[in-house]
């Protein structure tokens, strides 16, 4: 079976609870039809504001964010918000799973992500990934959404929290290339050393995935282009998890994959979380938000984060 067509099976697996927040988009109902049926315990939101549970919610994100919610009023003003209020369910152990944004951008998926659960233990970036979709072949691009300008940090900790999510989405083992116009020192400067110090952090935190970086795309997916340019690289041409320099990079990349190349994009998936908040594109479709719904289940296994 496709990585595509075992997803839903998968995650119903799992007996997960999933929140849609946006319940009075058509999309939304009736992908939450599609994942009842599949076994997926499913809750749709009405109207927030008229929910007996806003006060706890309101209580939740007072008690985790009272440095930005500084009395109960705030905190209700804000849990009001539909996708602050699913996310506040899931960080109360209220659900498991919250897929909100087919009708708000992502910044409002991300912030109610950070106040109401908050990155996993030892996490401080969060960020995101596409799971991209070919055939037989996936691959996972990141980060593509949401940091930026990485710092060598960021880009160590990005590269990790896509290992561990390819583990828990994909099944398989990562084998993570840090992406340059650069491979192995073939060119210098401060971008090139940027990613060569991403890589020097991610080998001292002694990590149970195989990586190597800098590379170019092609030393990172060609074998043969491997072994000329980078001999020796425990990559070898074999990456399934490529991470990106930079927002600009990792976005233009996974676009130009998906309409030239003909690949399917899943996400983006947010990873480093506690517990997972899935975001989706303003025109996703009802297939999209199950697909979405199913990795973010996926998450959930094996602990948070």
């Amino acid at each position: 079976m496709s990585f595509a067509g075992a997803l839903l099976p998968r995650a119903t697996r799992l007996g997960r609870r999933v929140v849609l927040p946006e319940g009075g988009d058509a999309r939304v109902r009736a992908a939450a039809t599609r994942l009842a049926e599949a076994g997926i315990a499913v809750e749709v939101l009405g109207d927030v504001a008229q929910d007996p549970r806003l006060d706890a919610c309101a209580a939740h994100l007072h008690a985790r964010r009272a440095d930005r919610f500084p009395s109960l009023p705030e905190a209700r003003a804000a849990a009001a918000h539909p996708l602050t209020f699913a996310a506040c369910l899931v960080g109360s152990g209220a659900a498991d799973v919250m897929v909100g944004g087919a009708a708000h951008p992502t910044g409002d998926a991300v912030r109610a992500a950070l106040w109401a659960v908050g990155p996993a233990a030892g996490v401080t970036t969060v960020s995101s990934a596409f799971y991209m979709e070919r055939g037989d072949a996936v691959l996972t691009f990141t980060d593509c959404a949401v940091v930026p300008e990485p710092t060598p940090a960021q880009l160590a900790e990005i590269a990790a929290a896509a290992a561990r999510d390819r583990r828990r989405i994909v099944g398989d083992e990562p084998v993570v290339a840090f992406l340059s116009y650069s491979t192995r020192g073939s060119a210098a400067g401060a971008r090139v050393a940027r990613v060569q110090d991403a890589v020097a952090r991610l080998a001292a935190t002694r990590p149970d995935f195989v990586f190597d970086g800098e590379l170019q795309g092609d030393a990172a997916l060609v074998a043969e282009v491997a072994a000329r340019k980078a001999p020796g690289s425990a990559v070898g041409g074999r990456a399934n998890v490529l991470v990106f320099p930079d927002l600009d990079s990792g976005n233009i990349a996974y676009k130009l994959v998906q309409r030239l190349g003909g690949w399917r994009a899943f996400g983006p998936v947010l990873q480093g979380l506690a517990r997972p908040i899935a975001d989706l594109s303003r025109g996703a479709t009802a297939d999209d938000i199950v697909s979405t719904a199913a990795i973010a289940v996926l998450q959930s296994e094996g602990g948070t984060g």
